[in-house]
């Protein structure tokens, strides 16, 4: 099979300066909420950045992590699927370039450096049990200070980015550059990388979930939380590669390349997924239930009541959509042969799952205890709706037209093929079927 069997995706002027201008239109909205965030000591703009970076964020983790599977096992099915996800994996820079103002604010934000984390800021005020102390004087940060701390976490960001980037580059490198010469030393390459690169990944996106979101509730902990993060991104990732192999299918650049028992592999990957997922998030639930400790049962009560009226809050009902619509419902529907090889029903079930993927993370990040002297418990929780959503739906469009102009651009790439011709197994892959 020659290197010019298949041409690559040309991306449209016109498409990419769209692309770019919706980017810059969403991102500078936001980097103005981030600004008055600082001014004001606003947490709402600092909570829509951070949903909307990470909602990206963890479908490219999901993405590179299913690589270094695919390459780990070295099945033969996935090399076509697998080159789409590899240009997914261009986003790494530009993600790590957005979270960036977020640890500026943190290392020069002044009095107001704490806006997001207040542990950054030691004189911030905080709440231990119904009492308000600042967070030095809080023996759980006087336990965690070690770990939590500015120039720590400073230096884990850096590392965890480096992780991401690095794998990514290497990844895309021999995958790339097998196209060109066909030595299968890169599939060999490619395997070592991913064997070193899956435990180097899954410690950073561990630590990366307890520093970004974990830390922002500092006083609450669970071992458990890096596993949910990973879940949900995997099952994310599995959500845009069906998605943009289906698409390049119908534009029939995949036509004839990528089957329906590709379809259907990627499909039970999401079912198995979902169980997972579902698996992750109620054992942690159970064990925080059983354990009734108050450091860490309050997480969920301020997901589930108003704490000063103790009448069930707005995230009860957030809470029981992502049981029945993050599980049992993709759970059920994936149960069934034609859900997962009819491309319309297929489509409309990862896109569900997306949606509810980006609920997942809102209902993560944003409830919070909001110090508000003279109520029962001298806080409220942060209700579901607030202007944190509208700054986030700016960041999360921004960073998605970022994302996708990078992905884009990665298509356009003349070393890269739409599927790595030269791969061992491309021939198995092509004729994979049921």
């Amino acid at each position: 099979m020659s290197k010019n069997s298949f041409s690559s995706i040309k991306l449209p002027t016109g498409y990419s300066n769209k692309l770019l201008a919706g980017t810059i239109l969403c991102l500078s909205v936001g980097l103005l909420g981030l600004g008055y965030g600082v001014s004001t000591g606003e947490k709402a703009p600092f909570l829509g950045w951070l949903w909307g970076c990470s909602f990206w964020l963890s479908i490219a983790i999901g993405l590179l992590m299913l690589i270094m599977i695919f390459r780990i096992f070295n099945s033969k099915w996935t090399p076509v699927v697998r080159r789409q996800q590899e240009h997914g994996l261009a986003v790494f820079p530009w993600l790590a370039l957005c979270f960036l103002p977020l640890l500026l604010v943190a290392l020069f934000g002044g009095d107001n450096s704490g806006v997001l984390w207040s542990w950054v800021n030691i004189e911030s005020t905080t709440i231990e049990v119904t009492s308000e102390i600042q967070v030095k004087d809080d023996v759980l940060h006087q336990k965690k200070s070690a770990y939590l701390n500015l120039y720590f976490f400073t230096f884990r960001l850096v590392i965890y980015f480096a992780v991401f980037c690095g794998l990514s580059y290497w990844l895309r490198k021999v995958s790339f550059r097998q196209d060109i010469d066909g030595n299968p030393e890169w599939t060999t390459l490619g395997t070592k990388i991913s064997a070193a690169g899956i435990p180097m990944a899954a410690l950073a996106l561990t630590f990366g979930a307890f520093d970004l979101f974990m830390s922002l509730e500092y006083q609450w902990f669970s071992t458990m939380y890096g596993v949910w993060f990973f879940a949900s991104g995997i099952r994310a990732a599995l959500a845009v590669t069906i998605i943009s192999c289906l698409y390049l299918r119908w534009k029939g650049t995949l036509k004839g390349l990528y089957q329906r028992a590709h379809q259907y592999d990627l499909a039970c990957l999401s079912l198995a997924f979902t169980v997972f997922w579902a698996y992750i998030s109620f054992s942690q639930y159970f064990l925080i239930y059983s354990a009734n400790i108050p450091e860490e049962t309050f997480w969920y009560n301020i997901r589930e009541i108003n704490p000063n009226t103790g009448e069930r809050s707005g995230w009860f009902w957030v809470s029981m959509g992502l049981i029945f619509g993050h599980f049992f419902f993709p759970f059920l529907y994936l149960l069934f042969y034609r859900s997962k090889i009819d491309p319309p029903k297929l489509i409309f079930i990862v896109c569900w799952i997306l949606v509810f993927h980006a609920l997942d993370l809102y209902w993560n990040i944003i409830p919070g205890r909001e110090i508000v002297p003279g109520t029962f418990v001298g806080f409220e929780a942060r209700g579901v709706l607030g202007s944190h959503l509208v700054w986030g739906i700016f960041s999360l469009v921004g960073v998605g037209f970022l994302c996708l102009w990078a992905v884009a651009k990665s298509f356009t790439s003349e070393e890269a093929e739409i599927i790595p011709i030269r791969d061992p197994r491309i021939l198995d892959s092509i004729h994979h079927h049921e």
